[in-house]
């Protein structure tokens, strides 16, 4: 059967294989589909491990529900269900319906992200739904709608990368993030083009650039606009693009005037040399690319630093054109999808905003319920989960282990012990799910249909393979089982995805995401379609933006980008920066992959890199325990000495929860417009380390 694989927005083809063990019973594999027209075979060494949780021994495959001794105890569903329903009814009457707060997923299909918005706003009354999402694509997603008025995370086909003459990564280590997408940048140069990175560390994918821009963290927008500075000094810019397609960039020029090379390389480290020689390589190319990841969007200045490579990326005449554009790389699974269909605080089905009262109508209509019953616009992720235990009581997470995830995370570990009632929807038992009161067992990837939405914005199918385990259910069972326990079950009529779907591209009808012309069969047919597409008679839109952007008057606008330091730097008491990251072995919070025994041997526990000069600095070696402090909290990590890093700067993965969670020291201070948290980069200190059990 083919299907997809489960982790990152990239979505590889993949096909499950049963082959006889050493005992004889037959067990499940994954291989790569060579039929996908995007990964076209090719799996990260996660994907060929994928099947391996669906039999996991530590699967949550019964209810669990905590009883008096405060033990988590197998129950029947009917019972399960009976509690959650009967807790958030009376957080409801005694707090109100907002004291209730629903926490989502970007690993969810398209059908589950939409079915638990419904579930939010119209059996719960809630205004405060938000999804993890928040913490990876908010940033990019923000400054798209700003310059191009739609956001989708690449607004061309993944393919054009491989033609494109340079291509600028800033902050994306995707040779170990997602692998298989590196085959077109293999295309790309083998053809005889220029990759360049930006990135603080030097990654695996810094390893196969042309150029390295090694900037200081924190310093994105800087570097933009001292690019900018030389396309508009050296008559790079092209004029009659943005003369014919742009508003506002005379503003951006009086802005870059100030960033010249000089003063940009004392701001970012980087050589102003190098800084020039990159104008140059995107200015003068035919056709250029300019991508961004997570480095410059999990800061508290995101929308500025993204907005800023938008408009290097516009003065150029990038945008609309093949093999050109700008981007941003979706990380999580479902992250294009999960973002458009309503668990966003601030967001209804189809990318329609919340407090748009045609939107309003337009769902309320599909809902069959009166558009005044449609909450207004709620907590963000992380002032959601700050609220906890105190404007919200009770919460419902699904699909997210934000103990781990979430910055801060020693603060959100206390809010989610102070809730009155806490149930949680995953398949293993995580740091959040172990604090759970009720813990609904759901079913994995390849043991449900639904859909997906690929970094490019291509809609493809996930088809369920393999049954669930008798006791398991799927997450829109769950989802209409507890609206009916709520007394909503006439809003919650079908749990099948293809209902679900179909409502959805009712719901989504003429939204900035349409998926009106998309069915399951066409999707089967035309092996995934490119939103939006109105009707079924539409081709899809795999481009966008070649005539006009989805502005009112067509034109992109520029975005005078100002650098701002981030909400923390180094000084005396703290000398470092701390960023953090993902490795290849492993996938967001860790809570499937830290299970499976192949890439947790590769990949145990934490490590701090370091330069070799920061650790001779404070007498460390290879191996050393070193604690870790931030403002926040401490933690103890494993010592790995290298290169590849800045000297001021030290890396830690965040994929590990309890005492070697990294995401205990982040920073919380958030972006102003997209409501992302400085996730990515903080001041620590070095203060302690233990050689040979000896403390110094």
């Amino acid at each position: 059967m083919s299907t997809h694989c489960p982790y990152c927005a990239f979505q590889c083809g993949v096909r499950l294989t049963r082959a006889a063990g050493a005992n004889g019973a037959r067990s499940l594999g994954v291989v790569g589909d060579r039929a996908s027209p995007v990964s076209r075979g090719a799996l990260c060494v996660k994907g060929h491990h994928a099947a391996a949780t669906l039999a996991h021994p530590e699967r949550v495959t019964t209810p669990l529900v905590r009883d008096a001794s405060g033990a988590l105890v197998r129950a029947s569903w009917d019972d399960a269900i009976a509690i959650v329903t009967r807790a958030l009814t009376a957080t409801r009457a005694v707090h109100g319906a907002d004291a209730v707060g629903v926490f989502g997923s970007g690993a969810l299909t398209n059908e589950k992200a939409y079915l638990l918005g419904k579930l939010a706003r119209v059996a719960l009354g809630t205004s405060n739904i938000d999804y993890n999402g928040r913490f990876c694509m908010s940033s990019a997603a923000t400054a798209a709608n700003m310059a191009f008025g739609l956001d989708r995370g690449l607004p061309f086909p993944v393919d054009d990368i491989a033609h494109a003459e340079v291509v600028l990564l800033v902050g994306g280590n995707l040779a170990e993030t997602m692998p298989p997408i590196m085959q077109y940048f293999d295309r790309q140069r083998a053809a005889g083009g220029s990759l360049i990175v930006v990135d603080p560390r030097r990654t695996p994918t810094a390893d196969a650039a042309t150029l390295h821009l090694r900037l200081t963290p924190g310093t994105d927008a800087a570097l933009a606009n001292g690019i900018l500075h030389v396309l508009v000094r050296d008559g790079l810019v092209d004029q009659r693009y943005v003369d014919a397609r742009t508003e506002g960039f005379e503003a951006v020029k009086a802005l870059a005037s100030s960033y010249w090379p000089e003063r940009v390389e004392r701001i970012t480290g980087v050589a102003e040399a190098r800084i020039v020689e990159a104008a140059h390589l995107l200015g003068r190319a035919k056709s250029a690319i300019v991508l961004t990841g997570r480095g410059p969007e999990q800061q508290s200045q995101g929308v500025t630093n993204t907005l800023a490579f938008i408009n290097v990326a516009l003065a150029i005449g990038a945008v609309g054109r093949t093999a050109s554009g700008f981007g941003c790389v979706t990380g999580q699974g479902n992250g294009q999808g999960g973002r458009e269909h309503g668990q966003k605080c601030d967001q209804l089905p189809g990318y329609r905003k919340i407090d748009d009262p045609d939107a309003r109508r337009h769902v309320a209509a599909v809902w069959g319920i009166p558009e005044r019953e449609i909450p207004s616009k709620g907590k963000s992720a992380y002032e959601l989960l700050s609220s906890l235990g105190d404007d919200v009581r009770a919460l419902v997470v699904v699909a997210s282990n934000v103990l781990v995830s979430t910055p801060n995370a020693i603060e959100i570990e206390r809010r989610v012990r102070a809730l009155d009632f806490l149930v949680v929807v995953d398949f293993f038992l995580s740091e959040t799910a172990a604090l759970a009161d009720v813990v609904l067992p759901s079913a994995q990837w390849a043991e449900e249909d639904g859909t997906m939405t690929t970094l490019e914005g291509r809609v493809v199918r996930r088809r369920r393979a393999v049954a669930p385990p008798p006791e398991v259910r799927t997450d829109l069972e769950i989802f209409c089982a507890i609206a009916a326990g709520l007394g909503k079950a006439r809003y919650f009529a079908s749990s099948d995805p293809r209902d679900v779907f179909d409502e959805l591209r009712r719901a989504s009808s003429g939204g900035a995401a349409d998926y009106a012309g998309i069915t399951y069969d066409r999707i089967d047919r035309e092996r995934g379609v490119f939103w939006p597409c109105p009707s079924e008679a539409h081709p899809g839109t795999p481009r966008l933006f070649t005539d006009r952007f989805a502005t009112p008057n067509g034109r992109a606008r520029f975005h005078a980008a100002r650098h701002a330091p981030p909400a923390e730097v180094p000084d005396d008491a703290y000398p470092l920066y701390l960023t953090t990251g993902r490795l290849l072995a492993h996938y967001q919070s860790g809570t499937q992959t830290r299970r499976v025994h192949a890439l947790d041997a590769m990949a145990h526990a934490p490590l701090v890199e370091m330069h070799p000069s920061t650790a001779r600095r404070h007498g460390i070696s290879d191996g050393d325990d070193v604690r870790l402090e931030t403002r926040r909290g401490a933690a103890i990590f494993g010592a790995k000495i290298t290169s590849s890093l800045r000297e001021d700067t030290v890396f830690v993965p965040f994929h590990w929860g309890g005492a070697q969670s990294v995401n205990r020291l982040t920073s919380a201070a958030l972006d102003p417009l997209s409501r992302m948290p400085e996730l990515k980069l903080c001041a620590a200190r070095i203060a302690l380390h233990v050689v040979q059990g000896e403390r110094t």
